[in-house]
């Protein structure tokens, strides 16, 4: 149930009468009232602006029109902004009117390949190329909410140009669903990577990195970890060669579909029986397996590919020794080979534990009080680069309607997955109320 304005009105009173300015220093109250009834008064255009990125979505490194509608935005509120960074990404600074720490605030702004179910009046039609392929695109994942709040943010920190001591960095990143224009077998960098390649932090150094992503949960309600948060995210082939010959007649054969068959086996007893699950959860998982031409042929070869999941480095490690291990011995006891190729992706996001302990009051207060501990979650995220360079905080925002279970509607990814916008301006409130209380209370040391 949805706190009423005047329970609201009580927790922002109650963080008023207890805090108390010093001299010279920014007065955190105040700004977070500030925040509040500035964020509240752009919510209109807020939804708008998630609306129009829905309906015209792009994929990594082609939000091309994303990027210019965010730059000119970041423009009229007078920042100064670079775009073209990491292809097409978006940058911009605040500088405050009194000297203090810098934080940076990051949204991502990429579509995923996926075709949306007609009903919403902004529903996307669109299509684009990915890798070469035509394909529908739709924003599945979250990301127009993610970019229209933090554009919202903007606005709101700006207003407040005057009362901020420090520094506001806005990192609008393309590709954190990866390129849709160079394969990962291109060694081509994109995303968070390619932004930090190209010198992001360069010459605005931050003190702490702030995100935020929209995701299954009671609409409104924050939730929050410190530590380990989002998984490593890995990369696995395995090609197993073996002996072509008649179906009939397998005796003549090495057949690499049966021991394929075993080695898929096999692997579920690397986190099963070898990995220490009172240290860290771990997944390995094999998505797609294609060999063969017709029934009566055992082929020469069998491709598989997956994923790894892990929390923990040393656990990472240890599962990529096991799995080239396990799927090579399990071959050559069927007589064939198998080539493992592994392809290191995104690392575990860590959420810093003093930053995220030292937030946790202001998630409190700008989410009035719907504030909830989260498990580890099994996606990845390049949030990781930015919170290897500082001290990082990374939040999701449930987006599921009243009135619905989260447990049953539609995830990300999914066509059918649902934002409900009224959740958006508690997004954008806690991530500006996470800025202003950060350089207030680092300035004050």
């Amino acid at each position: 149930m949805r706190c009423s304005r005047y329970v609201s009105t009580l927790i922002l009173a109650a963080t008023v009468s207890i805090a108390s300015p010093h001299d010279g220093k920014a007065d955190v109250p105040a700004l977070e009232a500030a925040v509040r009834e500035k964020t509240a008064s752009i919510e209109g255009k807020l939804i708008a602006w998630r609306r129009d990125i829905h309906q015209h979505p792009e994929l990594g490194d082609q939000e091309t029109r994303t990027a210019g509608i965010v730059a000119d935005h970041l423009r009229s509120l007078g920042l100064e902004v670079r775009t073209g960074v990491a292809r097409t990404g978006v940058v911009a600074v605040l500088k405050g009117a009194k000297p203090g720490p810098t934080v940076a605030l990051r949204a991502d702004m990429d579509a995923l390949p996926v075709k949306e179910p007609k009903g919403l009046p902004f529903a996307s039609e669109a299509k684009s190329k990915h890798l070469g392929k035509e394909v529908d695109v739709m924003h599945a994942c979250g990301h127009d909410a993610h970019t229209a709040m933090l554009m919202a943010v903007a606005e709101v920190l700006t207003s407040l140009k005057d009362q901020l001591p420090g520094t506001v960095q806005f990192i609008f990143q393309p590709a954190e669903e990866g390129s849709s224009v160079y394969p990962s077998s291109s060694g081509e960098s994109s995303g968070a990577a390619l932004m930090v390649k190209e010198g992001v932090f360069a010459e605005t150094k931050p003190d702490a990195v702030f995100g935020l992503h929209v995701m299954l949960g009671k609409s409104g309600e924050i939730a929050y970890r410190a530590g380990a948060t989002l998984a490593s995210s890995d990369g696995l082939e395995i090609k197993v060669s073996g002996k072509q010959g008649h179906g009939g007649m397998p005796w003549q054969t090495i057949d690499p579909i049966t021991a394929s068959a075993q080695i898929v086996n096999g692997l579920q007893t690397i986190v099963s029986r070898r990995v220490d699950l009172t240290a860290s959860p771990a997944v390995v998982t094999i998505g797609t397996i294609n060999g063969g031409t017709r029934a009566n042929i055992v082929p020469e070869t069998v491709e598989m590919t997956g994923t790894i999941r892990t929390y923990d480095e040393a656990i990472r490690g240890q599962i990529h020794r096991d799995i080239a291990n396990v799927a090579g011995k399990i071959a050559e006891s069927a007589g064939a080979t198998a080539k493992v190729s592994i392809s290191p992706g995104y690392d575990t996001t860590v959420n810093d534990e003093d930053l995220t302990e030292r937030m946790l009051p202001v998630l409190e207060r700008a989410a009035d009080g719907r504030v909830r501990r989260s498990l580890p979650v099994g996606a990845s995220e390049d949030f990781s680069v930015f919170a290897q360079q500082a001290p990082g905080l990374f939040l999701f925002l449930g987006v599921t309607p009243e009135g619905q279970d989260p447990a049953k509607a539609a995830p990300n990814h999914n066509p059918n997955f649902f934002v409900d916008e009224a959740a958006l301006v508690v997004g954008a409130r806690t991530m500006a109320s996470l800025a202003v209380n950060y350089l207030a209370a680092q300035s004050g040391k």
